[in-house]
């Protein structure tokens, strides 16, 4: 899952077909360097929510600010590398073949996770087997019960800053900062005016 941040003003980034394409003409299109033509693309806008399944193309393009959540995976296959060349001038290895067989070229009206941005409230955004995620936009004080929770949380500031009281232990969180609560928290106070994504698993 991507939640895209503040961003530079021309940055984009790459998720999903936006035309249909074989096995042969996706081989093709990398072959002859038009494979771009192919992705929908999408301004980098900041509060945009991709959920990115596996089998999905997508990449980031420059100047893109965005937090990723990501389950536990040591697979995966660049399709393309903008013929970029290395200090010794060889591409990277591109896994053409095996991505062939893995992309889904299933083509979406749009890509993007449609939700309501709500201020002083959890907004849930991804639910899924391998993580739950929801923005918390927070302006007046607020506590998370997570007594009902049997999982570990984590925290990543998006913008400004907050405090957090867990278990009377008083923490900041900040933009850019990621905090982990262990499975047994039962609640957190957060205070100040802050933006945060909570990511969590339901076993």
């Amino acid at each position: 899952m991507w939640y895209v941040l503040e961003s530079a003003p021309e940055a984009m980034l790459y998720n999903g077909l936006k035309v249909p394409l074989s096995q042969e003409q996706y081989k093709q299109m990398v072959a002859d360097d038009t494979i771009c033509d192919a992705l929908a693309q999408f301004e980098a806008k900041e509060g945009d929510c991709f959920f990115i399944p596996a089998g999905r193309i997508h990449a980031i393009g420059a100047g893109c600010f965005l937090t990723e959540i990501q389950q536990t995976s040591d697979v995966t296959y660049r399709i393309y590398d903008y013929k970029r060349k290395d200090k010794d001038g060889n591409y990277r290895q591109l896994h053409t073949k095996e991505a062939a067989e893995a992309i889904d070229y299933t083509v979406h009206d749009d890509y993007r996770l449609q939700y309501v941005p709500r201020q002083n409230e959890g907004q849930q955004l991804v639910g899924c087997p391998y993580f739950n995620t929801a923005v918390y936009d927070l302006t007046e004080p607020m506590s998370i019960d997570y007594s009902e929770l049997d999982s570990f949380v984590i925290l990543i500031g998006m913008k400004g800053e907050g405090s957090l009281t867990v278990d009377g232990v008083e923490t900041t969180l900040c933009s850019g900062e990621a905090l982990l609560l262990p499975a047994y928290i039962n609640n957190v106070r957060v205070t100040g005016t802050v933006k945060f994504l909570e990511t969590y698993v339901i076993s």
